[in-house]
């Protein structure tokens, strides 16, 4: 999935506000996936994913209509936004190993590069 940004969190949420309660950490944890999904499909075709967007959190929640937003004091919106990071902190440790086999561990990068402060 695309770095998640405070916009993402609000459009996620506001999808989330469509839903009886005992269903949004499931709703989230779905929309969160299906993000990551977008984003991998992206970086292999080139192309958006035709039903989950581009990878982002929120171009998958705009596809699910989100509601107008609501203040940020209200309480059924704040759950909904701490659903939406729950969900995002439990698929973390997926994200981080896709991202290290990416890019490769740090260990490997900049190799045999020196600075002109080593040298002193």
């Amino acid at each position: 999935m695309r770095p998640v940004l405070p916009g993402d969190l609000s459009a996620a949420a506001r999808v989330l506000l469509r839903l009886p309660p005992e269903g949004r950490a499931e709703a989230a944890r779905r929309l969160v996936h299906e993000a990551a999904v977008a984003d991998r499909y992206r970086l292999l075709t080139g192309r958006v994913h035709p039903e989950f967007g581009t990878g982002s959190l929120m171009s998958r929640a705009l596809r699910a209509k989100p509601l107008p937003e609501p203040l940020i004091d209200q309480p059924d919106y704040a759950r909904c936004l701490i659903a939406v990071l729950e969900a995002i902190l439990d698929a973390q440790p997926v994200a981080q190993e896709t991202q290290r086999v990416a890019v490769g561990s740090s260990s490997r990068r900049f190799t045999g590069m020196s600075s002109p402060q080593s040298s002193q």
